[in-house]
C-alpha cells in the first residue's frame, strides 16, 4: 500500500506520456509511450508496483523546484556532508522547440546528479514492474547499463556505476565529490525489438540541455498573461502543455488512475482521457495561457474524435483516448492495493458509455470561440455537419434526463447545468450560424433557445432555496450553477446570480473555504472531497458580480493548496486539508487560470 501524500509528487512530461517523482528522489508513476499506457512504475498505487529511486544513503534535507519556464524538474539534498542535485526530465526530441515541442520525443526517462559541495554518497534503486506490477522482468548487465525483458516492453537502464541484480530489482551505491556529474537514462521500447541502445552520461547530459531549450522556447513565446499571479498562471499554462498529447492535440484530465476522492474510499477512477464537457473552459484557459495553436490542436483533436452523424438514436460522447478511441471499457487490477487503501484500482472509464446531454453547449462554446477570431480558416464540409448536427442535437434532446456533468451513477435526472449548455448549444448555433451554413435554421433555434431560458428560469430557480439549484424541481444547490453568468446566459448583477453565488457560498463551502459540488446522494457509496475547480467557479462568479475582495479570498483559498513546485490536485480533504484524487488535475489548472483573469478584469472594470 503506497502512503506518500499524493502532493509530494512533482510531473514530468514529454507531451506525450507522465511520470511522477516523489520529494525523496524516487519514480513512482511512469507510462510509456503515452498517458493512458500501461504502467512501468506504479508504486503510486502500491508499494511493489514499481519504481526507481535516486537519494543519498542518508538524512537530507531536500529542495526543489522546477528549472524556470520548464518542466524539467530540479531537487537538492543536503547531506551533513556535502549536497547533490538532481534533475530530472522527460526527453523531448533533439531540436524539438516552441510548438513542436511534443512531436517526435524518444520515449526517454533522463536523470543527471551532480554534486554540488562536499562529498555525498547516493544509493540507486531500479525496480521495473510493467504493465501496472504484473510483470517482474528478466534483468540483465550490459556494458554501461541493463536490459529488462518481460511482457510487452524491452527497458534499457542507462547506469554509470556497477549494480547488484536481484529477481527484478537493482541496486547501486556510488560516492560523489564536488563537481562530479553522473548521468542515468530509461528507454522502452516494444518487446518483440532490439533493446534502445544505452546512452553515455555526455548524451545524456546534451539532451537534458536539449529539453531544457525546448521548454524554454515554448514558454517564451506564450508569456500571454500579465496580471495578479502571473507566475501561478504560467505554470499552470505549462501544466496544461505537459497534459498535452502532443500527435493529436488531446489534453488528458489528469496523468494518473485511481488516486481516490476519499481516502479508503472506491470513488477511484482513471481520469487519462479527454472529455468533452472540458472543451469551452479549455479553450478560455489556453487563450490566456497558452496561444491559437494549442487551440487549434485541442479543439482539432476534438472534432476528429467526436465526429459522427448524431441522429434519434445517437448521442455526442463525453470523453475520447488521446488517439481519438471510443471504447474506454473499464477493468479493474485487484492485484494492486490503491493508494492507501483505496480499491479498487481501475483502467478505463465506463462514463463514456453515459449520456451528458450538456456536451452540445461544450462543443458548440469552444468552435464559436474559435470562430470569432477573423484568422481562422473557414469551417469544411465535415466539420459544418458535425457542428450543425450538434446543434440540432441539443434543440431536439434538451428536454431528456441525462446524467449530468458530475457523471451521476445513480437515475437519469433534469439537471440545470446540462439544460444551461443545451441554451448555450443554441446561442452559439445562432451566432455562428452564417458559417456553418445555416442562417434557415436560426428562428426555429432562437424559438427553442426562448423555451430553454424559460424552463431554467421557471424550473430551475427554486424558491425555497433562493438560488438556482441541481435539477429542476429539486431544492439541493451545485456548483455548476456557477457557471450560469461565466457562460452569458445571466449577467454577473443579475439579484439571482448573486444569491446563488452567496447560497453556494454559504451552504457548499466548507470550513476550509473550498467548495463542494454538491452535498446530495449521488449513487456511490462514500463521500468525496471539496472541489478545487469548484473553489476557482465561486472566484471567478464573484469577480462577474463585481465583488473583487471576496474573489480573491476565494482564489487564494483554493491557490493555497497548490504543492510546493505549483501543482493542484483534484479535491481536497475538507477534514484535514490534504489534496486528494488524480494528479496533476487539468481542471484545477483551467479554473486557475480562468479565475485570475476574471478577477484582473474586474479589477480593471473598478473605478
Amino acid at each position: 500500500m503506497s502512503t506518500r501524500p499524493i502532493s509530494d509528487h512533482a510531473l514530468l512530461s514529454d507531451c506525450r506520456s507522465a511520470a511522477l517523482v516523489t520529494s525523496e528522489g524516487s519514480v513512482d508513476w511512469l507510462c510509456f509511450p503515452r498517458f493512458d499506457s500501461p504502467a512501468i512504475f506504479a508504486r503510486l498505487l502500491d508499494e511493489d508496483a514499481g519504481h526507481w529511486a535516486i537519494r543519498p544513503t542518508g538524512p537530507a534535507e531536500v529542495t526543489r523546484r522546477y528549472v524556470a519556464d520548464t518542466l524539467v524538474l530540479e531537487t537538492t539534498f543536503r547531506t551533513a556532508n556535502g549536497a547533490v542535485t538532481l534533475v530530472d526530465a522527460l526527453s523531448l526530441g533533439r531540436r524539438e522547440r516552441g510548438h513542436g515541442i511534443g512531436r517526435s520525443s524518444p520515449g526517454v526517462l533522463l536523470r543527471e546528479a551532480t554534486c554540488v559541495e562536499g562529498t555525498v554518497t547516493l544509493e540507486v534503486t531500479y525496480a521495473p514492474r510493467p504493465e501496472f506490477g504484473i510483470v517482474h522482468p528478466l534483468m540483465a548487465p550490459v556494458r554501461g547499463g541493463l536490459i529488462a525483458r518481460g511482457g510487452a516492453h524491452v527497458l534499457t537502464l542507462s547506469l554509470p556505476v556497477e549494480a547488484t541484480v536481484d529477481g527484478a530489482t537493482a541496486r547501486a551505491t556510488v560516492t560523489l565529490t564536488a563537481g562530479q556529474r553522473l548521468g542515468f537514462a530509461l528507454a522502452a521500447g516494444p518487446g518483440w525489438e532490439a533493446a534502445p541502445v544505452v546512452w553515455n552520461g555526455r548524451l545524456i547530459h546534451r539532451r537534458l540541455k536539449d529539453t531544457i531549450a525546448g521548454w524554454l522556447s515554448w514558454s517564451r513565446g506564450h508569456a500571454r498573461y500579465e496580471g495578479p499571479w502571473q507566475e501561478q498562471v504560467a505554470v499552470s499554462g505549462r501544466v496544461l502543455l505537459g497534459l498535452t498529447y502532443a500527435p493529436t492535440g488531446a489534453i488528458v484530465a489528469a496523468a494518473t488512475t485511481s488516486l481516490p476522492e476519499e481516502v479508503g474510499g472506491q470513488r477511484n477512477w482513471d481520469y487519462r482521457y479527454t472529455w468533452i464537457r472540458d472543451a469551452s473552459l479549455t479553450l478560455q484557459a489556453l487563450d490566456t495561457a497558452a496561444c491559437e495553436k494549442e487551440q487549434d490542436a485541442f479543439f482539432g483533436f476534438l472534432a476528429r474524435a467526436a465526429a459522427s452523424r448524431l441522429g434519434h438514436d445517437a448521442d455526442l460522447q463525453i470523453m475520447y483516448g488521446v488517439g481519438g478511441e471510443r471504447d474506454l471499457s473499464e477493468r479493474l487490477l485487484p492485484h494492486l492495493g490503491g493508494w492507501r487503501g483505496s480499491s479498487p484500482v481501475r483502467v478505463g472509464n465506463d462514463a463514456w458509455r453515459q449520456r451528458q446531454i450538456d456536451v452540445y453547449g461544450e462543443i458548440l462554446d469552444a468552435a464559436h470561440q474559435l470562430s470569432s477570431d477573423a484568422t481562422r480558416r473557414p469551417y469544411d464540409p465535415v466539420m459544418r455537419t458535425f457542428l450543425l448536427d450538434a446543434a440540432e442535437t441539443a434543440a431536439r434532446r434538451w428536454q431528456e434526463p441525462d446524467q449530468g456533468i458530475w457523471e451521476i451513477r445513480g437515475p437519469s435526472r433534469h439537471f440545470l447545468h446540462s439544460k444551461l449548455m443545451c441554451w448555450v448549444a443554441l446561442d452559439r448555433a445562432i451566432a455562428m450560424a452564417p458559417a456553418l451554413h445555416a442562417t434557415d435554421r436560426v428562428g426555429e433555434w432562437e424559438r427553442i433557445r426562448a423555451r430553454i431560458r424559460t424552463a431554467i428560469l421557471t424550473d430551475g430557480w427554486n424558491p425555497h432555496a433562493g438560488a438556482f439549484t441541481q435539477a429542476f424541481g429539486e431544492p439541493y444547490l451545485d456548483a455548476s450553477a456557477l457557471t450560469i453568468p461565466l457562460v452569458g446566459f445571466l449577467p454577473g448583477d443579475d439579484p439571482r446570480v448573486q444569491a446563488t453565488v452567496d447560497a453556494i457560498a454559504t451552504h457548499l463551502t466548507d470550513a476550509r473555504g473550498l467548495v463542494r459540488r454538491y452535498a446530495t446522494a449521488d449513487g456511490l457509496p462514500g463521500d468525496e472531497g471539496a472541489f478545487l475547480l469548484c473553489t476557482f467557479w465561486l472566484a471567478h462568479a464573484l469577480a462577474l458580480t463585481g465583488r473583487a475582495a471576496p474573489a480573491e479570498r476565494a482564489f487564494l483559498t483554493a491557490v493555497s493548496h497548490a504543492n510546493d513546485v505549483g501543482l493542484l490536485a483534484e479535491e481536497v480533504d475538507s477534514d484535514t486539508g490534504e489534496p486528494i484524487g488524480n494528479f496533476p488535475q487539468a481542471f484545477s489548472h483551467i479554473g486557475l487560470i480562468n479565475a485570475a483573469r476574471a478577477i484582473r478584469d474586474c479589477h480593471d472594470r473598478s473605478p
